[in-house]
Formats: structure tokens, sequence, C-alpha cells
């Protein structure tokens, strides 16, 4: 059989990766009558020694995507679902160790979250979905090195007063009337990067972590008096940073959801900022890493393509 490895083509091969996308699976631990669910999107990618298949077609390195699938539920079985980030770092260790092929495993996980509903009768198994935010969380292994990377995406939040928008350059094409008391909103999407690296040192409490950065982006949006976007979104990121130990990056894709003081002149009406159009686009879009002093940043700056 010929070999393909280094074939005589002007066409040579570069990064590739493949796995089972979006396997679906939902764990319900039952602590006697008390409930308690995980519902997790998650997507497998491997990478390594991968040119034959390519090359010639020859599947000797390949383990299929089938089994990657199978592995999560197994995985959800054998070890439970104590957070996206443990249960996906259970995963790359899997793929990496066990198939020597495998150099690289990329983990890439959505939470969504379900709040219980209370009710008079005994036992706790009854759930309604929340809709506030995804989670996400991202893990990556090489067989030495881990990188984590957390975040959330829609989460929607508004300041009704304490945001002005004035002093910014005009030309012939502007049009925008300053303001000096607006609606600010955003829908955040945000990623945050781990500095825990190496099984020798601690891992974070993953949940733990996840809740007080959520609390820390949102208490620095309401608390800042925001003379624009890019003031509210440094803030977010450096209280993030300032308070999180284990956090060396923050990279946050804001878009300003814009409202509108209507017109109401025509009926007779003066609108005191009380009524207000809310458009969805177009829309500004700020997006910025904040990193801790000495740190370089990691995270792609298209979180699209994270």
């Amino acid at each position: 059989m010929a070999d393909h490895s280094h074939p005589a083509r002007p066409a040579v091969l570069g990064q590739n990766q493949y796995g089972k996308a979006e396997n679906r699976v939902v764990k319900i631990t039952r602590d006697g009558a008390t409930h308690h669910v995980k519902d997790l999107n998650v997507s497998v990618s491997l990478s390594g020694d991968m040119e034959e298949v390519h090359y010639s077609g020859s599947n000797a390195h390949v383990l299929p995507t089938d089994t990657t699938k199978n592995t999560v539920y197994a995985f959800a079985k054998e070890y439970g679902i104590e957070s996206a980030e443990q249960f996906g770092i259970h995963l790359a260790r899997h793929f990496v160790t066990s198939q020597e092929p495998i150099r690289r495993a990329r983990i890439r996980i959505e939470e969504y979250a379900w709040q219980r509903i209370e009710t008079s009768g005994e036992g706790a198994h009854s759930f309604v979905r929340e809709g506030r935010e995804t989670r996400l969380a991202q893990i990556t292994y090489d067989g030495g090195t881990w990188e984590v990377v957390s975040g959330l995406k829609d989460l929607v939040v508004m300041n009704s007063t304490d945001s002005e928008f004035w002093g910014y350059v005009k030309d012939k094409y502007t049009t925008l009337p300053e303001a000096h008391d607006r609606i600010l909103a955003t829908e955040v999407s945000g990623r945050w990067r781990f500095n825990w690296t190496e099984d020798a040192r601690e891992m974070p409490d993953w949940e733990k972590s996840y809740e007080k950065i959520r609390k820390h982006l949102l208490q620095a949006f309401a608390d800042t008096y925001s003379l624009s976007l890019q003031q509210t979104l440094y803030e977010m990121g450096a209280r993030i940073i300032e308070h999180r130990d284990e956090i060396d990056e923050v990279r946050f894709s804001l878009p300003n959801k814009h409202h509108f003081l209507v017109d109401l002149e025509p009926f007779g009406l003066k609108n005191d900022n009380e009524v207000y159009l809310a458009a969805d686009r177009p829309y500004g879009l700020i997006e910025a890493t904040v990193l801790r002093d000495g740190c370089e940043a990691r995270i792609p700056v298209d979180l699209t393509n994270l």
C-alpha cells in the first residue's frame, strides 16, 4: 500500500479535529425523595495523529464519534455530574489517556438551569426550566496541561438610569443627540479563564466560582454609573479579577440593546424618560478582554468560535 503520509500533491493537511457534537445528557440524582437535576449539552472534539484517515481513509487511529457519544452517557452514570467543569475534565482525561493517537481533547458544555417547584406534597421532584442565562464551560487537555474557560451567554441586564453618553466624536454623518440620562441594556456573553492548569494544583470549587463570578459581574453592572458601555464592561471584568484569585482573564461581548425615547409631542404628551422603543437591531457591539496584570490573553477574540 502506498505511503500517503506525505502526498506528492500541492495540498497538505492542516489543523483537524473530529468528535460528536451536542450530546444532550440529563442526570437525575435521587437523594431520597429529593431529586437534583443536571442538564448539559456536551460537545467532544478530538485531535492528534489523524493524518492517515484524511490521506488514505484508514480508520486505524479513529475512535468513532458514536463511541464518544456513548462515553458521555456512561460517564454521567459512573462519575455523576458534580459540575460542568468536573464532568468535562473526566471526559478529556479519558480520551487523551486511553487512546494513544489522541493527543488533545476539547470538551465544550452548555448547562441549562432548572429551579425546584415548591409543593405541598411530600418529596421534591418537580422543576421549572429557569429563564436565565446558559452556563458555559470549555475544557482542553493535551495529556499534561489543562485549560478551563467557563462563562455564560444570554444574560440580559438593564439599568433604567445612571447611564449617559456624550462628548463623543461628531462628523457630518453624526445625528445622535447627546444623552445625559439613558437606559443601558445588554445581553452579556462572557468567558473567564482559570489559572488552574495542572493536576498537581488543587482544583477550584467550580460551582462556587461560577456563582461568585456571576454575582460580581452583576454587581459591577448595577454599581457603575456608566458614561459608556465600554466603561461598564471594564468594571465588570476588573471586579472579577480583583475578587476571584482563580481567574486570570475575562472576555466580554456586550451588544448595546438600544432604547429610544418615543416622540409623543404629536399627541400633546411630554415624554419624561418614561416611554421607549426597544430596538433589536442594528445594535452597538462592545467587546474587550480584561487581564490580571502580567498575564497573557488566551481567550479567542472571536467568541463565536471559542
